[in-house]
């Protein structure tokens, strides 16, 4: 698929929609490769910080963005006529964003490649479904399997500091997804290309729930005689089991996803970086009492706004249950996280259940 028009110099026209810290981090790499990026920005003062001062002062500050980068206020405007669109914005948004490009000519002709680095679950009326099935039944049809589905263990303040950094290109469109590494590709970001998109998915969407759990177990483990590091790595290997057992019911297609750099790989920088939003998120429920303000998971999704940060394990837990529950899952530690979210359990408590379910297995 891909009408794709690429001009003598072999450069793209890019858009990135939405202007977080990951996707600044994404265009920036765009754009040092020399393509025409455009970056689609839900603030005023971000369009104009980017605009005026090559920075992303709102989500990424400090980081020198090149000058042909712009962005614009208006998602249509940012994916007309590229070559290439990489959605970027979080889960919660996702939908209704791409709904405000459908209209676009070469997203209804299927002249753009179109790529996600969004991780997390998508609820349609379907179900909790994953996202690359989700934006395909919005999409014109020719996307179907075609689209590219982009992962692995990045976080934004080390991409955008050229840091060096692996990534997964996943799609069933083998050429999609190399022309994306094309794109992306910088000597400080190595992109793999894979067939397993759903198993890439699985591995994005589910690690993030299991840094809370590894959060939550950090922040514990300061002040008790029971966890420690072994505690942690128990924590962090557990977790990985219950992503593949996820994965596999879903349809993934290769057992190596589970242990390469979308995997292992992404499950541990999530889990240990100062830099993990969700990590952060798990040591706030110890340190800072921070669902306090939340009545249960439904009301923390609905009002997560309100958080200084957004937690994609978060709304991924409550997800994640559905799943577990329709395919009859046995998943302690996501079911785990859930039960805290809404309230039930306390960190204390899920940490002592998790190792007695451990030792009963």
């Amino acid at each position: 698929m891909s009408n794709e028009v690429i001009s003598e110099s072999g450069k793209r026209r890019v858009a990135v929609i939405g202007a977080g810290a990951w996707g600044t981090a994404v265009a920036k790499a765009c754009a040092e490769n020399g393509h025409q990026v455009s970056l689609w920005a839900l603030e005023k003062e971000t369009v104009a910080s980017v605009n005026n001062d090559h920075v992303n002062a709102l989500w990424l500050p400090g980081v020198q963005l090149p000058e042909n980068l712009s962005a614009t206020g208006d998602p249509a405007e940012a994916a007309q006529d590229k070559d290439i669109i990489i959605l970027a914005v979080p889960s919660l948004y996702l939908l209704p964003t791409l709904k405000r490009i459908l209209g676009v000519r070469n997203v209804m002709e299927g002249s753009s490649i179109i790529a996600v680095v969004t991780k997390g679950f998508i609820e349609t009326n379907r179900g909790t479904r994953l996202i690359v099935e989700t934006l395909e039944d919005y999409l014109p049809g020719f996307y179907r399997g075609n689209l590219v589905y982009i992962s692995g263990p990045s976080h934004a303040e080390e991409v955008s500091r050229g840091l060096m950094t692996g990534l997964v290109a996943a799609s069933n469109n083998g050429r999609n997804a190399i022309r994306l590494r094309e794109t992306l590709q910088r000597p400080y970001l190595l992109v793999y290309p894979s067939l397993d998109v759903i198993g890439v998915q699985v591995c994005g969407g589910v690690k993030n729930v299991v840094a809370i759990a590894f959060g939550m177990l950090d922040s514990l483990k300061a002040n008790s005689d029971s966890f420690g590091d072994n505690t942690e790595s128990l924590l962090l290997a557990a977790g990985l089991n219950e992503i593949q057992m996820l994965g596999q019911a879903l349809g993934a297609t290769h057992p190596e996803t589970f242990t390469s750099i979308a995997g292992v790989g992404d499950l541990d920088v999530t889990c240990r970086s100062v830099h993990g939003r969700n990590r952060r998120f798990g040591r706030d429920i110890v340190e800072k009492n921070i669902l306090q303000q939340f009545s249960s998971a439904e009301d923390l999704i609905t009002n997560i706004a309100k958080l200084p940060y957004l937690p994609e394990g978060a709304v991924a837990a409550s997800f994640v249950r559905k799943i577990a529950s329709d395919k009859k899952l046995n998943l302690p530690i996501c079911l785990g996280v859930y039960r805290i979210l809404n309230r039930e359990l306390g960190p204390e408590e899920f940490a002592r259940e998790f190792l007695t379910s451990l030792v009963s297995r």
